[in-house]
């Protein structure tokens, strides 16, 4: 069976677990189509959250439906469409953007804004680091298991550096760089 979306959902929900999947504009009819029933239909819930922050301030509506009455059944289990409206300053520059969701979840607003605000948490935490800070995008790995031992270990790094007092990753790379006795005695 090839990886698709619809193929990983359905799997998921067979499973017995739940999803919140974000839409891509490439996911050409049932990305249209959500947009389009934003567009003409009454919200369930919806919820608005304000956080100003050092540099900048952002405004995020998050507006909750039911899914459109036309999707393609192969988007199995989709209880809720969500739509996140982020608007506000970073550094003195305005931005606004819009995204949508999917989900089995039958959650409101405020419970959907937290999970999404979750995830982005686990991504700016996470895969942003082991991305930028650690290059994993760049990483020339594609023979074998090469690309999945070196997430691993990155990962595992990571870890180390935050358990070890570290919450910037480019801060404890620089003062473990020049010290093996301290690297080392993250191992203890």
């Amino acid at each position: 069976m090839p990886c698709t979306p619809k193929n990983t959902l359905e799997q998921i929900i067979e499973s017995g677990n739940d999803y919140l999947v974000t839409l891509k504009a490439h996911q050409g009819k049932l990305f249209k189509a959500v947009q389009l029933h934003f567009e003409q239909s009454e919200a369930i819930r919806v919820t608005t959250e304000v956080e100003p922050t050092r540099d900048r301030h952002v405004e995020r509506t998050v507006t909750v439906l039911a899914p459109p009455a036309k999707i393609d059944p192969a988007w199995v289990g989709g209880q809720r469409v969500i739509q996140v409206e982020r608007r506000g300053t970073r550094s003195g520059k305005p931005f606004e953007e819009t995204l949508f969701y999917l989900s089995s979840f039958k959650l409101d607003a405020p419970e959907f804004a937290q999970r999404i605000r979750d995830h982005w948490q686990v991504e700016n935490n996470l895969h942003w680091v082991k991305d930028v800070v650690l290059g994993e995008d760049k990483a020339p790995l594609c023979a074998g298991h090469a690309l999945t031992n070196f997430a691993i270990v990155r990962t595992i790094a990571v870890n180390l550096f935050r358990l070890n007092g570290f919450a910037s990753i480019t801060k404890g790379l620089r003062a473990v760089a020049h010290d093996i006795h301290q690297l080392f005695s993250f191992l203890q």
